[in-house]
């Protein structure tokens, strides 16, 4: 009898790569064309997952206004939900309810003329962000505007906003995307902020509306929208004129009712007709959420608001694009009844107070100057008191090296000429974070008086006459001086790896 053995097949090639060497390790991810064949999955993942490690870590991007931690609850509500379109609301009645129920919350919270009763409903809309908000809102003002002036017998062609110089580029894009004149009152040192009365200066029957910031994108600062309003309701009793105001609160507007509840700057003031607010700023939601919200129906022209039946009934819907995620929507409701206003309140208290002691901190090196303000979003903004050494961008550049994102740029048209620094204050930024960049930005300071004479001559004639960079001549600045940076690397290894043999020698004796 014969007894035949079958041995076993030799194992696939993939059998014998670990984890280590993967079989796709050495083949570059594709970058312009679709690859002709597939890939397992889990290679597809950790090569993406590998150079995505490339990126900064969001919790040190002090660059940023927007969220980057929640909690694991949220999260989970987050990921349950990912699949739901929002715009099939008859399929997903929850999920409408739960942007309602938002709407209404905040409406109240911006003090929205509403009866007492629970029953009636504020008047606003979710958007993937502020910048989609402040279009709906421009283009509210603009029809509104066009209505009145067609039934005046006017022309309506040529509408115009009043803005400060230190609007976010939103504005521009609406003002250029919608055929609206942007009219800018430019800044000036010591004023980084629109100024109210100027604002009004300019403002004509084709105003469509003057729109005001409540937390400068530049260095945090409210714009004082109680005086904007009554110096405009003088103009409009002068004029005949019916301009009115929108507030921009995209940073401001989750801080402003916690912080500073006796500030004047929402509903009711009586020529605020809409705001919009970034829920993915420190509404505490990942970045996809804004809102904007109307002070009442008539505020917001019925022809903007079309309906549509083909998605199962009939439903309302004025929004700049169609399809959108649900979850960052349901995160929002989550943390507003999750925190709730004492929560809200601690959380920016935490805040403020974190960005006090950066403030600190920084004027106690005796380098820069603050130019940011105590009361406004937990912003420090600040420049070098003497830029002959080293100027902003290159502490910027050594505080990347600690893995901190901190911007430099120049302050806005009519302050150009004035570079800063900018260290934004998250709800995720703790006191044992605040005390260590202060530390890194002063040892940055420290290394950098290391390096030769800096040519400030050089760098200034990077900012020409009208004040504007010209990053060409300022990038060929900086590239010249890369071999003295290259030189103190090597040198601080060398001082590193000395202290190192030293220690060992002692701790071997």
């Amino acid at each position: 009898m014969h007894f035949t053995m079958s041995l076993p097949k030799p194992p696939s090639e993939i059998s014998f790569r670990s984890a280590f060497a993967p079989r796709f390790a050495n083949h570059s991810l594709p970058r312009l064309s679709m690859p002709e064949k597939a890939m397992p999955k889990e290679a597809a993942y950790r090569n993406i997952h590998d150079e995505l490690k490339l990126d900064a870590d969001p919790k040190l991007n002090l660059a940023s206004f927007v969220n980057t931690s929640m909690e694991e609850e949220c999260n989970k509500l987050v990921m349950e939900s990912i699949n739901k379109n929002y715009v099939n609301m008859d399929e997903y009645p929850m999920t409408t309810d739960l942007h309602n129920r938002c709407v209404n919350m905040l409406a109240r919270l911006f003090n929205a003329p509403m009866e007492e009763s629970e029953s009636e409903s504020g008047v606003g809309v979710g958007t993937v962000g502020s910048s989609e908000a402040i279009m709906l809102a421009g283009l509210a003002f603009k029809k509104r505007w066009q209505n009145m002036r067609k039934a005046q017998g006017k022309p309506f062609d040529r509408p115009n906003i009043v803005t400060g110089s230190n609007v976010q580029v939103c504005w521009k894009k609406f003002a250029m995307y919608f055929e609206v004149e942007l009219k800018e009152v430019k800044m000036s040192e010591g004023c980084y902020v629109m100024d109210p009365a100027r604002a009004v200066e300019m403002v004509d029957e084709n105003t469509i509306c003057v729109a005001a910031i409540l937390g400068s994108t530049y260095n945090g600062e409210f714009e004082d929208v109680k005086l904007l309003n009554d110096l405009l309701l003088r103009k409009n009793k002068q004029t005949g004129w019916e301009t009115s105001i929108h507030v921009d609160a995209a940073s401001g507007g989750f801080i402003a009712p916690f912080l500073y509840p006796e500030l004047e700057w929402d509903f009711r003031l009586p020529l605020v007709k809409s705001i919009n607010v970034s829920g993915h700023k420190y509404g505490l939601v990942y970045a996809g959420i804004g809102w904007v919200l109307w002070r009442t129906k008539e505020d917001l022209p019925q022809e903007l608001i079309f309906h549509i039946n083909y998605l199962g009934a009939d439903q309302p819907t004025f929004t700049l694009n169609f399809s959108k995620g649900s979850s960052q929507i349901i995160a929002q409701y989550y943390q507003l009844i999750r925190l709730g206003k004492e929560g809200y309140r601690n959380v920016m208290e935490n805040c403020r107070e974190n960005a006090m002691v950066v403030k600190e901190g920084i004027v106690n090196t005796g380098c820069f100057n603050i130019v940011s303000k105590d009361e406004g979003v937990p912003v420090v903004a600040f420049s070098l008191k003497d830029r002959s050494r080293h100027d902003e961008f290159k502490i910027s550049a050594m505080l990347r090296r600690h893995g901190w994102v901190v911007p430099a740029y120049p302050m806005p048209p009519g302050a150009e000429h004035i570079i800063v620094l900018r260290v934004v204050i998250r709800a995720d930024f703790c006191r044992q974070m605040a005390e260590r960049l202060v530390m890194d930005i002063t040892n940055a300071l420290h290394e950098l008086e290391m390096l030769p004479q800096y040519n400030s001559n050089k760098s200034d004639q990077a900012i020409n006459t009208s004040g504007s960079i010209n990053m060409k001549d300022d990038q060929n600045n900086r590239n010249v001086e890369g071999v003295k940076w290259i030189a103190l690397d090597v040198q601080r290894h060398i001082i590193a790896q000395e202290a190192i043999n030293k220690r060992q020698k002692i701790l071997a004796a």
